[in-house]
């Protein structure tokens, strides 16, 4: 068990709510430096026809919008079930989150470690904490069977 385990679960809630607009199950939170719970976000490109309505991002929008102090989310935590995109993970850097946590790592599109490391990059001017592996299994089972039932394998009944 990890400090990390309440909020992923509810990333995960997250997650499985995007499947009714059929968006990939991905889902977001946004810890305060206190560790309260600032924002949730869901995939949502397909609900929203926005490529950028990535979980991530419309957390961390929501996140600035409840924090009122402009964009910058300084002592910040980013929770995910997915490792981030390029996209995600460059938002985490400019957002100022001290912290990124996630769950099942992304060997095709991963920009925290697998594919790229956007969020450890030297010549980047911050560079979050990274805690990877929380809830892994769950959070990839989730996308295994979406991902199966997509190919028509039927495993979502």
């Amino acid at each position: 068990m990890t400090p990390y385990d309440e909020p992923m679960r509810l990333a995960l809630a997250q997650a499985r709510k995007a499947l009714a607009t059929g968006d990939v199950p991905i889902g977001a939170v946004v810890l305060g430096a206190d560790d309260t719970v600032l924002s949730t976000g869901r995939n949502a490109r397909e609900a929203e026809g926005d490529p950028t309505a990535h979980a991530e991002v419309l957390a961390l929008r929501r996140a600035a919008a409840t924090v009122g102090d402009g964009w910058r989310l300084e002592g910040c935590t980013l929770v995910v079930t997915l490792e981030p995109c390029t996209m995600c993970a460059g938002a985490a850097v400019l957002s100022r989150v001290a912290k990124v946590v996630y769950a099942a790592d992304d060997p095709k599109a991963g920009a925290v470690g697998s594919l790229w490391d956007v969020v450890r990059d030297r010549r980047l001017n911050h560079r979050p904490e990274v805690v990877s592996g929380v809830l892994a299994d769950e959070s990839a089972e989730l996308l295994r069977v979406f991902f199966a039932d997509r190919r028509g394998d039927g495993l979502l009944g």
